[in-house]
């Protein structure tokens, strides 16, 4: 995470973090199965869970779907 980010982007990305970490875990899926699901990297699920990224759109998209929730619930 860039160091002159603003605050409100590393809080959002530790918002967005939490609610697809708490999605993922209400769906009893490991951070491995959501990312075998959606066909991403399971490096990827860890840090969009730990807000650490700019997590991509279609990740997003993905991960929204895998866990049957509207991608705008896991939005801050």
């Amino acid at each position: 995470m860039p160091a002159d980010q603003p605050e409100w982007i590393t809080s959002a990305q530790q918002a967005l973090g939490r609610r697809v970490r708490d999605a993922r875990m209400y769906a009893d899926l490991t951070q491995e199965e959501l990312a075998q699901r959606a066909e991403i990297d399971r490096s990827t699920i860890q840090r969009i869970e730990g807000g650490q990224n700019d997590a991509k759109f279609s990740h997003l998209l993905r991960v929204a779907r895998v866990l049957n929730v509207p991608t705008r619930d896991l939005l801050p």
